[in-house]
């Protein structure tokens, strides 16, 4: 049986689906103030000091889980 039949149709979109939610949140979570010894690149304390690369990150691997998910869902010829 190959992978890609073990995690065909409905699991495997949920699960992206979950994962690109997931990402979301967390990119938004870099953004927010927080008091910490870095400054990031916005130039404000944050919860990440990396933001805002790692909310560029963060959202590129969200579209890529949204983007697979849309092949996932294709029928099959």
């Amino acid at each position: 049986m190959s992978v890609h039949k073990a995690m065909s149709g409905k699991p495997l979109s949920s699960l992206l689906r979950a994962a690109c939610i997931l990402l979301v949140i967390l990119a938004a979570v870099t953004l927010v103030p927080h008091s910490s010894k870095m400054v990031s690149d916005l130039g404000y304390h944050t919860l990440c000091p990396f933001a805002p690369w790692s909310t560029l990150t963060l959202l590129f691997l969200a579209w890529l889980a949204w983007t697979v998910r849309g092949y996932a869902d294709r029928p099959q010829v």
